[in-house]
């Protein structure tokens, strides 16, 4: 299993333009502004690809920062 850390890592390479520095665990990644549907649907299928997990749109809506999304994806193995 993967660590928050790996996580944010991972999370963070779906931006092409934003610093991977300034994506944290706290970090709410619906205000970064490079976010965008399709960074979204690219880190969804990060999280199928590296943890065998399906996440939904609505997981992405109703998670507020990236440790959020963490904590659904590890809930769902």
């Amino acid at each position: 299993m993967k660590t928050l850390e790996e996580f944010v890592a991972l999370f963070a390479e779906q931006f092409d333009d934003t610093d991977p520095s300034e994506i944290k665990a706290d970090t709410v990644f619906h205000d970064l502004e490079e976010y965008t549907s399709l960074t979204a649907l690219s880190i969804i299928a990060m999280i199928d690809e590296e943890f065998d997990v399906t996440v939904k749109g609505d997981d992405m809506k109703s998670s507020v920062t990236v440790e959020d999304l963490y904590n659904k994806v590890i809930a769902k193995l």
